[in-house]
Order: structure tokens, then C-alpha cells, then sequence
């Protein structure tokens, strides 16, 4: 049995209309606003080695697909891949990177576990909830979490997976991208750096 207060965060998640997210915060133009990828396994990012741009790799059951984060621009693709090499494994669950981070392990978050950021060094904060499990909603916010007052004044759902498993949420280290990964599609969304 839940709480009286449990039961009050519930009815407010539940009631809580779907809603972009706020400025800066703007979804990728056209057609990548949402990227499909079927049989997705998890997501990483990692920084451009020369400009230090946000970078998220996508592994699969279809391959290993490296992507700009902030246009959404395909960097490199692997399609037919040794499968040992789209299964994060190891204790850092990661995978080795393609294009320019061939060198490097990303660390993948999603089926397999594994986590991304939670917040960002400015006070935003990524929740999943699942007050109808097993839908879960992604609620984006700069109360820290606590989800206080109506919704669209300091915290906003800004997407309901009743369609697709979910898979992974969370920030890029910089803290300029966003990224909602379910089993069949990935959502980003990037704002400037934090001092624009």
C-alpha cells in the first residue's frame, strides 16, 4: 500500500500534460528531432577529440552508429559489426568507438545498465517516473527534483514512453545535450553552453 503522499506525487505525474521542453533547452531540427533505431541496446557520449563537441554513440542489434549530439548528423555507422562489439561489456560497460574515437571505449548506458548524468553543474535535473508502470514519463526540472508547484513553472514532462521500452536518460558531460534512448529511437535535445 502506498503513502497518502506517494499517492499525491502519483495523481500529479499522472496529470501532468506532455510539454516541450523549456527554453534552452530545443529539440534537433527536421528529421532528427527523433532518430529511430530499431533493436537499440544503449547509448554513450563521448567528446569530439579535436573540437570537444558532444558526441553519442548508439549501439544496437543492427550495429554501432556514432552521432553529432547537437545536430544529430551521422559521424560514422559500423552495420555489420562483430556482435561482441555492440554488447557493453567489462565493468565499465562500454564499447569501442568508431570514427574519430576509434581509439577510445565509450561507456554505454541502457539494457545492459549502466547510467548517464542525472544533472548538470547548473541545476537542471533529468527523473524517470513510472506512475503507470510500465510507461515511464521523463520529467526535465530546476527544483532539483522535487517536482513542487503545477507543471511547466520549474519542472516539465517532456516525454511518455508508452510505446517503446526505455532505455537510458541523461545528460552529456558538458551538460549541453540531453538524451531520451528507448528500444526504438533516441531523442536529443541541446541548448549553448551555459554562459550564452
Amino acid at each position: 500500500m502506498i503513502s497518502e503522499y506517494q499517492q499525491q506525487l502519483r495523481e500529479r505525474f499522472v496529470a501532468a500534460p506532455l510539454m516541450p521542453a523549456p527554453a534552452p533547452w530545443r529539440p534537433l531540427p527536421g528529421p532528427y528531432s527523433s532518430i529511430s533505431v530499431g533493436g537499440l541496446f544503449g547509448v554513450g557520449f563521448a567528446s569530439h577529440p579535436v573540437s570537444g563537441d558532444d558526441l553519442l554513440m548508439v549501439v544496437s542489434s543492427q550495429g554501432r552508429g556514432l552521432l553529432d549530439a547537437s545536430t544529430g548528423a551521422k559521424i560514422a555507422r559500423d552495420r555489420d559489426p562483430d556482435r561482441e562489439l555492440c554488447e557493453p561489456s567489462g565493468a565499465d560497460l562500454s564499447c569501442p568507438g568508431l570514427g574519430p574515437l576509434a581509439d577510445v571505449q565509450v561507456r554505454i548506458a541502457g539494457l545492459f545498465g549502466g547510467g548517464l548524468h542525472s544533472t548538470t553543474e547548473d541545476g537542471w535535473t533529468l527523473d524517470v517516473v513510472a506512475p503507470e508502470w510500465p510507461n515511464h514519463r521523463v520529467l526535465l526540472s530546476t527544483d532539483g527534483g522535487l517536482h513542487s508547484g503545477p507543471p511547466g513553472g520549474t519542472w516539465w514532462h517532456i516525454l511518455h514512453s508508452n510505446y517503446s521500452e526505455l532505455r537510458a536518460v541523461g545528460f552529456s558531460p558538458s551538460g549541453r545535450t540531453l538524451v531520451i534512448a528507448t528500444s526504438s529511437d533516441v531523442t536529443l535535445m541541446t541548448r549553448p553552453d551555459h554562459g550564452q
